[in-house]
Formats: C-alpha cells, sequence, structure tokens
C-alpha cells in the first residue's frame, strides 16, 4: 500500500503528521504483518525546514516546485506505485495532509474496508479545537454526529484502490478541488464507495491553508459567520 502526503512549508506540523502516520503503519501490521507500505512525502516548493525535518523519518520524498496540491499528490502515487510490484487491484492508497494527524487505526480501518470490496473510502476530518474560538468549537461539536458520515470528500482523509484510480486517470493537475474531481471519476467509473468516520482524522485548524479554497478557507468563513459581533439594536 501507500501513503501520499503532498507538502508545502510545514514545518510546524509535519512532524506530528508523519509519527501519526508511521504509527498507524506499526498499528496495520500488527493486523497484516506481511504488508509493505510506501510513505511518500511530496515537497512542493518548500523555502522553510519542512525538508531536512522529512528526511528524518523511513520516508520517500519527493521534490518539485509545481505549487499544486493536484500536481504534488499525483506524483506522489505515481511514486508510490512505481515501488511496487503488487498487483494494482490489491494495493491501497491512502492520501492525507501534512497539517494532518491520523489516528492509530486509520490504515487498519482502510484496508479492512478494501478486503471487504470497497474501491473508495472517504473518510471524515475534524478541526483542531484548540486553533478555534470556543464557540466555533461547540459549533461544530453540536452539527457533527459521530456514526452519521456525510461523505464529504476531503484529500486529508481519502482511500482509493490502486487500478481504480488508474482507471478513473488519477489525479488531476488542479490547484485545488483535485479530491473532488478523482472522486467524481471514480464515481462514474461505478466503483463501491463507503463514507466512514471510524478512522477520522484531526486536521489543523488554521484560517489561512495552502490553497485558496480548500478546509481552512471553509473554517474561515464559518469563523467569520459564527464570531461577527451582532448587529446594533435599532436606535442603539
Amino acid at each position: 500500500m501507500a501513503v501520499v502526503i503532498p507538502a508545502h512549508d510545514e514545518e510546524a506540523l509535519i512532524g506530528r503528521c508523519l509519527a501519526s502516520v508511521i504509527r498507524a503503519v506499526a498499528t496495520a501490521r500488527e493486523r497484516h504483518p506481511d504488508l509493505v507500505a510506501t510513505v511518500v512525502v511530496v515537497l512542493d516548493a518548500c523555502t522553510d525546514t519542512t525538508a531536512p525535518q522529512v528526511a528524518r523519518w523511513p520516508v520517500e520524498s519527493v521534490t518539485i516546485t509545481a505549487r499544486r496540491v493536484g500536481t504534488a499528490r499525483r506524483i506522489g502515487v505515481t511514486h508510490a506505485l512505481s515501488l511496487s510490484d503488487v498487483d494494482p487491484r490489491q494495493t491501497w492508497i491512502a492520501m492525507t495532509d501534512a497539517d494532518t494527524v491520523v489516528p492509530p487505526d486509520w490504515i487498519t480501518h482502510q484496508l479492512d474496508l478494501a478486503d471487504a470490496g470497497v474501491d473508495l473510502v472517504l473518510g471524515t476530518v475534524r478541526p483542531d479545537f484548540a486553533d478555534l474560538s470556543a464557540r466555533h468549537a461547540a459549533y461544530w461539536l453540536a452539527t457533527h454526529h459521530r456514526g452519521r458520515p456525510p461523505g464529504n470528500v476531503h484529500g486529508a482523509n481519502l482511500g482509493v484502490r490502486a487500478s481504480t484510480y488508474t482507471e478513473a486517470g488519477g489525479i488531476p493537475d488542479l490547484v485545488e478541488h483535485e479530491d473532488v474531481a478523482l472522486v467524481r471519476a471514480v464515481r462514474a467509473l461505478g466503483a463501491r464507495e463507503r463514507a466512514s468516520d471510524e478512522h477520522e482524522v484531526e486536521t489543523s485548524g488554521r484560517l489561512t491553508g495552502r490553497t485558496p479554497a480548500g478546509y481552512a478557507a471553509f473554517l474561515a468563513r464559518v469563523h467569520a459567520w459564527i464570531d461577527a459581533p451582532p448587529l446594533a439594536a435599532p436606535g442603539a
């Protein structure tokens, strides 16, 4: 299997991300002792210390200057698959982001679904509440209920069978929404899909992200709506 992580100037968060991914790989190997897992970090136009930090971990790294998350994910998948001689129908691709912490069972759960015949897994994400206001965190908890995954597409928690990924044309070369485009193409194939919150990941709650319309932009809009000062009463 392959884990692909795009990274652009993530020196503050890449360490905790990789620690969680390596832990998830180790947990999966307890269930699947013969599991061969390749973790690929794509260093996209990094100007900080992300690269030397990644070099400390037992992962593959690829350096590009595209400044496009779609390109980074696509190159990461291509690199990972080039290192494997396993049948693509038996190879699983898990994607996350460099500002994300995955749970210990992140890979195990996806592999269990793959073994059950699922071709595409849409996982849920939650923001790091330490980055949010108390009102924003309370709103998130009130509007997200465990056991009822909405099936939203998040590149930070996405899994797909390698053969399905290839048949769908792979990740497109986009600045944003590359994950949505991939899922749309996979659905057009009639692939078996599952939404799940059993392996929910925690992502940064920052309000300024690396892509114009990514998760951070969504959080910023919600934050502005929730924490906006109330309108003054008439005559006040």
